[in-house]
């Protein structure tokens, strides 16, 4: 979880990348595409963005069920759901992707930053809608000050150091030529 621009799309595609080769089925939920599909029409008030997230968490919870391993991204804003979701999805790791709002806003790849603030859109996490930063996150990367590679590298490590990846699996991969694609409605990797 983090602002938006904090590189959660990017990461998360890298993780489920390595995962997937480490012969894990591996399953992206984006919060920009669940809000094209499963979330279409809610906009972001607090409300419209809890229900978005319990949303999110139940697919999540179905996913896990099935023994894939689920990635989210999203932005996850406040203490209580973030709660909630823990508790709904059982099987839970925080990642915090920590990237200073005003490098989030000079990233702005959607121009949503732009669009907030210019008033053109309410409730806009970090503009006019607090980001209430993890208190105890299992992981955290600092996006803004390590490349992409370096970041999935600390999430692999941390996943290790949690006993949810053994150090074998944990190894990063060899590098692909490929970055990263644009998001797609449900990523699901499998070896």
């Amino acid at each position: 979880m983090g602002l938006s621009a904090s590189g959660k799309t990017t990461l998360a595609q890298l993780l489920a990348r390595a995962l997937a080769q480490q012969g894990f089925t591996v399953e992206v939920l984006d919060g920009d595409i669940v809000r094209t599909t499963l979330s279409k029409g809610l906009g972001f008030t607090p409300g419209d963005r809890v229900t978005n997230l319990r949303r999110i968490a139940a697919r999540a919870q179905n996913l896990v069920r099935q023994q894939i391993v689920t990635i989210v991204a999203a932005i996850c804003p406040y203490h209580a759901i973030r709660e909630e979701v823990r508790a709904i999805i059982g099987e839970y790791v925080e990642v915090y992707l920590n990237c200073p709002l005003s490098v989030c806003i000079s990233r702005d790849p959607k121009g949503l930053y732009r669009k907030a603030l210019a008033g053109e859109i309410q409730h806009f996490t970090g503009i006019d809608d607090v980001f209430e930063t993890p208190v105890r996150p299992d992981i955290q990367v600092t996006t803004h000050a390590e490349d992409p590679e370096a970041s999935l590298a600390r999430i692999l490590r941390g996943l290790e150091a949690l006993r949810r990846l053994s150090p074998e699996t944990a190894a990063l991969p060899e590098k692909q030529e490929e970055e990263p694609g644009p998001p797609q409605p449900s990523l699901r990797f499998a070896r």
